[in-house]
């Protein structure tokens, strides 16, 4: 019998993961990461940049987890990053660069609270939030191309995450 909403056995639990996502505009990706945020037990979302699209298209992808995650909305992301890692966040990017790590072989902390960062859907992470990072990882790929949609990488290693959590 295929399970739905009403009879799945799945224990709530919350993680200690922000998802920071720097000028994520596309507003099925913003409700996609609503959805797999409350999916994967995500404690906050924090979407930066100018201009955050919350209307129609949003939320019919986002399937109103929007109510139940917390969120913020912030203009600068270096100054979320700067304020995370007063709070003792480790600080993740999660770009593909000559210096990161493979997310299979990445020891997440499992002490302190983790700041996961999305990059923007076209130009990835900029160079400056990478410098501020305490580490970078990447999902090893085996096709020709060098990307992946935003949302779908963030499944990726918001499921390696909390596997290791467990």
């Amino acid at each position: 019998m295929q399970l739905n909403h009403y009879n799945t056995n799945f224990q709530k639990r919350t993680f200690p993961i922000t998802l920071v996502c720097d000028n994520i505009t596309n507003a099925p990706n913003i409700g996609s990461l609503f959805r797999i945020a409350d999916a994967f037990g995500v404690e906050k979302v924090i979407f930066c940049g100018g201009h955050i699209p919350f209307g129609r298209k949003m939320t019919k992808t986002s399937r109103a987890t929007e109510k139940v995650v917390p969120y913020e909305i912030h203009e600068s992301a270096i100054s979320v990053i700067s304020e995370l890692k007063n709070n003792d966040y480790q600080i993740i990017s999660l770009e593909i660069t000559d210096k990161s790590t493979p997310i299979d072989s990445f020891k997440f902390s499992t002490e302190k609270p983790i700041a996961l960062i999305i990059g923007d859907e076209n130009f990835g992470v900029s160079e400056t939030i990478l410098k501020e990072s305490h580490n970078t990882i990447h999902i090893t790929m085996f096709g020709q191309n060098s990307s992946m949609n935003a949302v779908q990488a963030t499944n990726i290693a918001l499921y390696e995450i909390t596997k290791q959590s467990l």
